[in-house]
């Protein structure tokens, strides 16, 4: 989750942009993704080690870019469509399990390109040097999403541990709806029941999140239109 705030500091500019060590991570992240998919319909276990090992290197990139004063707008960017592109291909994946409820799913994955897009689309209209800067945002809920890393932290990942554990539950053999399917493991106490009772929470958060971030980020976009108009009338 890097920081998009550019410093410009002599050792930054000793290093190319492009081989930044977060940015390498970023590069990693993508490779992992691309192996993790090819092997989704062989290789269940595979895929959930290579997709979670790739989303625990979107922590790393951030305080490695911290730690190495190595931030930039590139490996922000890169940072986020990673995420978007990885967390829209793992929602397609599970259109092809649950077929009755694929409109569940890309529901879903439409929330979540629209929610960010609109917000990376605001954070450049309200002139903020990052998405996560809402100090001024007048919804609660946002402010403690972005303004407290743990909360974030559970909401984001349980979020793709509930995604990875219906892929996981559905490839076992227990074709039907993604509630059946989740409440069966619940009921039977398996590990992955415990674990998705745990995540469920923070995916529902973070879905409630989505919607509430893209109504603010279209806010934010018709006041800076009313606003433009307004002076263009005096």
């Amino acid at each position: 989750m890097e920081d998009s705030t550019i410093e410009d500091s002599p050792k930054q500019r000793n290093w190319p942009i492009y081989l930044y060590i977060p940015n390498i991570i970023g590069y990693a992240r993508i490779i992992a993704n691309v192996a993790a998919f090819g092997v989704a319909f062989t290789n269940k276990k595979l895929f959930a080690i290579l997709y979670f090992a790739s989303f625990v290197c979107d922590e790393l990139d951030g305080r490695f870019a911290r730690m190495f004063n190595q931030k930039s707008t590139f490996g922000a960017v890169l940072d986020m469509v990673t995420d978007r592109v990885s967390t829209a291909a793992l929602l397609v994946l599970l259109t092809h399990f649950y077929k009755s409820h694929y409109g569940l799913f890309l529901g879903l994955l439409a929330l979540d390109i629209s929610s960010h897009w609109l917000q990376m689309f605001s954070t450049h209209l309200s002139s903020k040097a990052s998405h996560k800067d809402m100090g001024d945002s007048k919804s609660t809920l946002l402010r403690l999403y972005y303004q407290h890393r743990y909360f974030m932290g559970y909401c984001a990942i349980g979020a793709e541990i509930a995604y990875i554990l219906l892929y996981m539950l559905a490839a076992d053999g227990n074709i039907g709806s993604p509630y059946e399917v989740a409440r069966h493991a619940v009921a039977e106490r398996t590990v992955y029941g415990i674990v998705l009772v745990i995540a469920l929470p923070g995916c529902a958060i973070k879905q409630l999140v989505n919607l509430v971030q893209m109504k603010t980020a279209a806010d934010v976009c018709v006041r800076y239109d009313t606003h433009r108009y307004s002076s263009k009338s005096q």
